[in-house]
């Protein structure tokens, strides 16, 4: 079976790390996955390319110049005739729109589409009438998360028997030895060794709520003298946040560290990872951390419950609560036992429900079930 993967990237975040997982996955199943890219012309994304590669995942770019690029369609349709793939699976907005039509045009047999989020622009009167036209072209759609799956029927249009909800998964590796990162990186910061680290990870827009977190964590400093905030990241809201800290005189204890592409080093670094978002398709971020053991102080939004459990692998609050990330910080940083039992019990729960081998066998699953039976 050859599958081709279609999707735009500016940059690589959870749809793309994700990407990386199961494409791999895949083909060590005997599938020729592989992937067309599109690429803005001057943002080649060569390391994502690169990591591709070293993971033997075949990778094409192609350039798409707009929003609407008029070229796009009849060179993806070149390239698909040269493929022949026996499914198409697209992933995020432009690559639905012109995958889609690209794979019908030239008469793929399948089309898959993954919804990775909720975005709000989705739920603008002229996209929905797109994305309901385009879930007629489609055969199935797979949602990462249940509250993913919610959002493409209720905003979206999706038929709810087109839908398979497929969280996202981690291959089951080793913990990093969590005392030899932290002293590594305190030192990086040449910060004491009874520092406490918090760190948000994600990139630097209004959908992180990264502003909440800056100030839950300003509320709890002169409590916590010890206490250091990581934001790892880059984003349009950089600028603001500098002047944020500047503002709560917090310019030696709040740290830019810009993107690294060391997250899990950094996560296994951290006393917790804060990530108080206003919505999100599902976080990847989130089992990152479970990951290396790191507990979890989140919002309760979107299919974040679906991730960390409170009081159990993590803490939730509302969405925009300073107040509650407040009082969860708090409760956090003075207690070390909680942080180890939470961070013990995140990491159970990734190996026995979000592992990469039960999303990559769930995806091919899928495809075979849309071969043997497709749509009339």
């Amino acid at each position: 079976m050859r599958v081709v993967h279609i999707i735009k990237v500016i940059r690589a975040a959870g749809a793309e790390q994700h990407l990386l997982t199961l494409l791999a996955g895949l083909r060590q199943r005997q599938v020729d996955a592989r992937l067309l890219l599109l690429v803005e012309p001057q943002n080649p994304m060569q390391s994502y390319v690169e990591a591709l590669q070293i993971r033997d995942v075949p990778v094409e770019r192609m350039v798409i110049q707009h929003h609407a690029d008029p070229t796009l369609l009849p060179r993806l349709m070149r390239k698909l005739r040269q493929l022949k793939p026996d499914v198409v699976h697209t992933h995020l907005i432009h690559a639905d729109l012109y995958g889609t039509l690209a794979a019908r045009l030239t008469g793929v047999r399948l089309v898959v589409s993954s919804r990775h989020n909720d975005d709000s622009f989705r739920r603008r009167a002229p996209v929905r009438l797109l994305l309901r036209g385009l879930w007629s072209l489609t055969d199935a759609g797979i949602a990462i998360s249940d509250a993913i799956a919610t959002f493409s029927i209720e905003v979206e249009g999706a038929p709810a028997e087109k839908i398979r909800r497929i969280h996202y998964g981690l291959e089951n590796t080793p913990p990093l030895d969590r005392a030899g990162v932290r002293q590594a990186l305190l030192g990086e910061l040449r910060l004491p060794a009874d520092a406490l680290l918090v760190g948000m990870v994600c990139r630097l827009v209004e959908q992180k709520g990264v502003t909440y977190g800056l100030r839950a964590f300003a509320n709890i400093a002169a409590d916590f003298p010890s206490a250091h905030l990581l934001i790892v990241g880059e984003g349009p809201l950089h600028d603001n946040l500098m002047e944020a800290v500047i503002d709560f005189g917090l310019t030696e204890r709040v740290h830019f560290l810009g993107w690294r592409a060391d997250t899990p080093r950094l996560l296994a670094g951290l006393d917790g990872l804060l990530a108080p978002s206003l919505w999100e398709g599902f976080g990847l971020v989130l089992l990152e951390a479970m990951q290396q053991a790191t507990p979890i102080i989140a919002s309760a939004v979107s299919a974040i419950p679906e991730v960390v459990v409170t009081e159990q692998t993590g803490l939730l609050v509302a969405p925009r609560d300073v107040d509650g990330l407040t009082g969860a910080l708090r409760r956090l940083l003075a207690d070390d036992m909680l942080r180890r039992q939470f961070g013990t019990a995140g990491r159970v729960r990734l190996e026995t429900a979000f592992s990469a081998t039960t999303m990559v066998e769930a995806t091919l699953t899928l495809y075979q079930q849309l071969a043997t039976h497709p749509r009339t």
